[in-house]
């Protein structure tokens, strides 16, 4: 029998060099395995709470000091503490310490003025009394020198008004309620005519009817009440010396006998006579009066003087004479 085999003596291998397929397979293991465990490291670090190993500090020591003679009390600290502190100035301590002082006035309690007594009302600087007139008919008082004007007033005949600055043709400015206001100018004379109550007396005598010394040719023609009418101007005003009276080519008034014409070219003699014809209108049979491009008639005497339309001439418009019509045969006398 064969015994057993001698065993043979091993004999080192000589290392194999590794293959490049193994280096390539073992990146691609480890590289992965690397980047993951960096990756999980980082997301670890911030979710996980951090704790801080704060070293202790020992607590300063606080030492009393011990009262003395040179130890200073406390409110003597903030007091010097205060004194070498900078002042702080707010910026509002700045601006008014910036800004002049200005120094208020003194208040004094409001009087109302009262007008001196010597001025006389309506006086101005732009409004002064130039004069004084008087009305010699009732007369209306407007606010603009117009017919259509509003009117605030009627002064009674003979009234005194105080005539002021400025003027418009046929207008006198006068003061009223210490304010122009205008009146027309044919009604104002510069004297004071003779009150209607004493001039239209009912007695026989305020009116006469004598015939007029100056010859009573004029009445020729004429009706009762025209020749009253005559009579009665003539005996009052002998300054009138001119009349004219019946005329046969006069389709109206005249040429009936029922008109009297007195000539005068004085505004304030005229309007006088017109006035004072107006109020014996009934005594002399009077209808209408026209002077001065105004209108009376006894229908419609509520309305006063009215304005006539303008006619072209003075003789016309009735402004060198006194016009008078009469109904003929009812006068009193």
């Amino acid at each position: 029998m064969a015994g057993p085999r001698p065993r043979r003596a091993l004999q080192p291998q000589p290392r194999r060099a590794l293959q490049p397929r193994l280096v390539v397979r073992l990146a691609r293991v480890a590289v992965p395995i690397v980047l993951i465990g960096v990756l999980g490291s980082g997301v670890a670090a911030a979710f996980w709470p951090r704790t801080e190993v704060t070293a202790a500090v020992p607590a300063p020591v606080v030492r009393t000091p011990e009262p003395s003679a040179t130890t200073t009390t406390p409110s003597a600290r903030s007091s010097r503490d205060a004194a070498r502190r900078p002042a702080v100035t707010s910026l509002a301590s700045k601006l008014s310490a910036k800004a002049p002082k200005q120094k208020l006035p003194t208040l004094r309690p409001f009087t109302t003025p009262t007008p001196s007594a010597s001025k006389s009302i309506g006086q101005s600087a732009s409004l002064k009394v130039t004069g004084v007139r008087y009305t010699t008919t009732s007369l209306k008082v407007r606010r603009e020198p117009s017919v259509d004007a509003e009117s605030i007033t009627t002064l009674a005949a003979g009234s005194k008004v105080s005539v002021t600055t400025g003027s418009v043709s046929g207008w006198t400015a006068i003061l009223y309620d210490q304010q122009r206001r205008w009146v027309s100018r044919d009604y104002l004379s510069t004297s004071k005519p003779e009150p209607a109550s004493a001039s239209s007396s009912s007695t026989s005598s305020g009116l006469s009817m004598a015939p007029c010394q100056s010859g009573s040719a004029v009445e020729s023609g004429l009706t009762p009440d025209a020749i009253r009418v005559h009579r009665a101007v003539c005996a009052r005003y002998p300054q009138i010396t001119t009349y004219f009276g019946y005329r046969a080519s006069d389709s109206g008034y005249h040429g009936s006998g029922r008109a009297l014409d007195c000539m005068t070219s004085n505004s304030t003699l005229g309007w006088d006579i017109a006035y004072w014809l107006r109020a014996n209108a009934s005594r002399l049979g009077i209808s209408e009066i026209i002077y001065s491009q105004r209108i009376w008639t006894v229908q419609r005497s509520s309305e006063g003087w009215r304005w006539m339309s303008d006619r072209g001439s003075a003789t016309a418009n009735h402004y060198d004479h006194v016009h008078v019509s009469v109904y003929g045969y009812l006068g009193s006398g």
